[in-house]
C-alpha cells in the first residue's frame, strides 16, 4: 500500500491538511460529517506526497508516484462500507443491454479490466491502489484498498433485478446500474486506517475574511502552467487544448465502415503507391479545428516538443497541405508509442474502431503549455463530438452578440 511507504512527517502533514479542509465544511454543508471536495482531496494528496496530478486527464487514475497508479476517492461512509462508482460505460450501453447474468458480468469485467490495463500501459504503471478519504461524524478515516482487476474465473451473481446486477469475485463486490450504465464497487474500511478528528468551524467565512490581507498575492491565470496546474474544467477549449479524432468523424456520424480509415491516419502505413514503413502514421487535424483554433499549433514544419503521459518527450510538427496532420520525428515514434505500446497492435495489424471502443478512448487531447511545449493524452469515446459542440456553442453565442449590436 502507498501510505506504508511514506514518512511519518508526510503523513502528519497530510492529516493536518485534511483537518483544515474539514474544518471549513460549513461553507458547503450543515452536516456533522465533514465535506471534502474531490478536487481538493486530489490536490492536497499530490502536493504533500509530490505525486503527479492527473486532473488534466480522464483516465483510471487520479495521481501517479513511482510507478504506482492511485485512485483517490472521498465519500461519506455508511457504516463500515460504501458502494461507489468506479466506471461508466455509456458509449457501450447498447452492447451491454443485450446481456444479462453471468454473461453481462463477464463482459463488464472485460471492459473494466481493459481500461485499467490501458491506463497502466499509457503511464507505465506497475502497481495500483485506491486511496480513500471516508467522512464520518466529526471524523475522517483515511485508508487504502486494492485497485484490482475483476477476476472473471471467480465471478458469482448475487442478485439481478430489472434495474441492476449485483455480483462479486474473489476480492470485491460490484453493482451495475442498467439505466446509467455505471459500475459501482463496495469499498470496505479495513482494520488498518487513520482516523482524524475534525472540529468544524461554526462561522468559517469569518475565519477566511480574517486571513485576507491587502498585500496578499493573487495568482493570475496566465501565471499558471496549463499542463501542470489547471484542471480539465479550467482549461479553455481551442486556446489551452484541442481534441483530435483517431478516426473519420464523417464515417462515424454516418455509421459507415470503416470508421477508422484503412489507408490513412494511423493506418497510413497501409496506403498504396509505394512501399510504406510500418511506422508511417499521423493524427488528423480536422478542418474544423484548424479554422477555429488557427494559432493553437506552430506553423507547418516548425518542430515542437510533445510529451506523452509517461513523461517521455517526442519531437513533433504539423505537416501536409493545409497543416492537416500531426506527426512525430522520427515518424515511427508515434506508432511505437500509440500503436505498439499502448494499443498493443502488431506491425501490419490495422487499427479499427472496435479496438478503440474496447479501450474506451477514440481521440487524443493536445494541451498547450507554450508555443514549443505540448502534452498529448487520450480522450474518451465521443469526446471529439463534444469538443466540436463547444465550437458550435461559441459560434452561436458570437452570432447572438452580433445580432444585438446597434
Amino acid at each position: 500500500m502507498f501510505l506504508k511507504t511514506q514518512s511519518k512527517q508526510n503523513i502528519d502533514a497530510y492529516c493536518e491538511a485534511l483537518k483544515v479542509i474539514g474544518a471549513f465544511s460549513n461553507l458547503f454543508s450543515s452536516s456533522e460529517k465533514p465535506f471534502v471536495q474531490y478536487r481538493a482531496a486530489e490536490n492536497i494528496f499530490c502536493k504533500v506526497f509530490n505525486a503527479e496530478n492527473l486532473a488534466r486527464a480522464d483516465v483510471a487514475y487520479d495521481a501517479i508516484i513511482d510507478g504506482c497508479g492511485i485512485g483517490i476517492k472521498t465519500f461519506v461512509l455508511s457504516g463500515n462500507s460504501k458502494i461507489e462508482k468506479v466506471a461508466e460505460f455509456n458509449s457501450l450501453s447498447g452492447e451491454l443491454r443485450k446481456l444479462n447474468g453471468l454473461e453481462l458480468a463477464e463482459k463488464l469485467a472485460d471492459f473494466r479490466n481493459e481500461r485499467i490495463r490501458f491506463a497502466d500501459r499509457i503511464y507505465k504503471i506497475n502497481k495500483r491502489v485506491y486511496h480513500i478519504i471516508g467522512r464520518d461524524k466529526f471524523t475522517i478515516k483515511v485508508f487504502e484498498v486494492g485497485y484490482d482487476l475483476i477476476d472473471k474465473d471467480s465471478i458469482e451473481i448475487l442478485a439481478e433485478t430489472k434495474s441492476s446486477l449485483r455480483f462479486k469475485d474473489a476480492l470485491n463486490e460490484y453493482n451495475f446500474n442498467f439505466s446509467k450504465s455505471v459500475l459501482m464497487k463496495r469499498f470496505v474500511v479495513p482494520e488498518d486506517y487513520i482516523e482524524i478528528d475534525i472540529e468544524i468551524l461554526e462561522e468559517p467565512i469569518n475565519e477566511l475574511l480574517s486571513l485576507i490581507k491587502p498585500d496578499s498575492k493573487v495568482i493570475k491565470r496566465n501565471e499558471i502552467n496549463a499542463v501542470g496546474l489547471l484542471t480539465q474544467e479550467e482549461l479553455i477549449p481551442f486556446e489551452d487544448y484541442v481534441i483530435l479524432p483517431l478516426y473519420s468523424p464523417e464515417a462515424k456520424k454516418k455509421k459507415k465502415e470503416p470508421i477508422v480509415p484503412l489507408k490513412s491516419q494511423l493506418n497510413q502505413w497501409n496506403a498504396g503507391g509505394r512501399k510504406r514503413d510500418p511506422g508511417e502514421v499521423y493524427i488528423s487535424i480536422p478542418s474544423k479545428v484548424r479554422i477555429d483554433a488557427p494559432d493553437f499549433f506552430p506553423e507547418k514544419d516548425v518542430v515542437f516538443n510533445l510529451r506523452i503521459p509517461s513523461g517521455e518527450m517526442l519531437s513533433a510538427k504539423v505537416c501536409q497541405d493545409g497543416s492537416k496532420a500531426l506527426m512525430t520525428n522520427p515518424n515511427k515514434a508515434m506508432a511505437d508509442w500509440m500503436l505498439r505500446n499502448v494499443l498493443m497492435l502488431q506491425e501490419g495489424e490495422l487499427l479499427t474502431y472496435d479496438k478503440l471502443k474496447s479501450v474506451g478512448y477514440d481521440s487524443v487531447k493536445i494541451t498547450k503549455s507554450s508555443n514549443t511545449e505540448y502534452f498529448i493524452d487520450f480522450a474518451k469515446l465521443n469526446e471529439y463530438e463534444s469538443f466540436i459542440g463547444k465550437i458550435n456553442e461559441v459560434e452561436i453565442g458570437t452570432q447572438l452578440d452580433l445580432n444585438f449590436e446597434d
